[in-house]
Parts: C-alpha cells; structure tokens; sequence
C-alpha cells in the first residue's frame, strides 16, 4: 500500500481491506511518498502504533511494526492471530477493525483504517 504526504495531518485516511489466515504469520508493508510518489518521505522521527481490534472479544491487540525510512511493515505475528476468530464459524471467521497511528513530535496522526478480515486454515494440524 502507498500513500502520499501528510500535508493535511488527518485528512482521508486510507481504508483497507487486509486478509489474514488464522495461525498465519502476516505482513502488510506501508510506504509514505512525496508528491511525485517516488521519493520516499523522510520518517526518521516518526513514531507509529499499529492495533487490531476483535469488537466481539472487545480485545485491542498492538501488532509489531518495523520502521524504515519512507516505509514500515506490521506484522500480525501467529501467536496473535491463533486467537483472532476464536468461537466464529468456518470460513471468514472474523473481522477486526484495524489503524495505523503515527506521532510526529506533538501531533498524532492516522493515515490508515482498515478491516482485517479472518479466513480459517484448512490445512491439516491448522486451527480451525
């Protein structure tokens, strides 16, 4: 996923879709461009919280992120998303709401909201 520059700290955050198996180890990688959506914005000093929310466990859970310059990957590692859909039926077993939070000096920014949508694992040993 790209997105272009915080002119507008808050403005139009991007809504995504984001699919998960359960069990699974997952990644979503995030990059942050300039206008000319090539040259990478400089986020040294940005700091980022990335959560997943479960509205039927009323469970907030912080996912890792890894920052780099111009981009971050957050990993929703399996020991978390194990329990994502725990008591849901087979197939999109569950749908949790999910933002990007990034602070740069006082000013609390959120440019991603998305859904997380949680599909079971059908493999043999998997956690149906």
């Amino acid at each position: 996923m790209t997105l272009c520059g915080p002119e507008s700290f808050g403005a139009d955050p991007v809504n995504i879709k984001w699919t998960v198996i359960r069990g699974d180890t997952a990644t979503l990688k995030v990059e942050f461009f300039e206008d000319d959506e090539k040259t990478y914005f400089d986020t040294t000093d940005w700091e980022y919280t990335v959560s997943a929310y479960d509205k039927k466990s009323d469970i907030i859970d912080e996912l890792d992120v890894v920052s780099h310059n111009g981009y971050i990957d957050i990993t929703a590692p399996s020991s978390i998303t194990t329990n994502w859909g725990s008591g849901y039926s087979t197939g999109s077993i569950a749908e949790l709401l999910f933002d990007v939070q990034i602070t740069i000096g006082t000013t609390t920014w959120t440019p991603v909201l998305g859904t997380i949508s949680v599909l079971s694992d059908v493999t043999f040993g998997g956690v149906l």
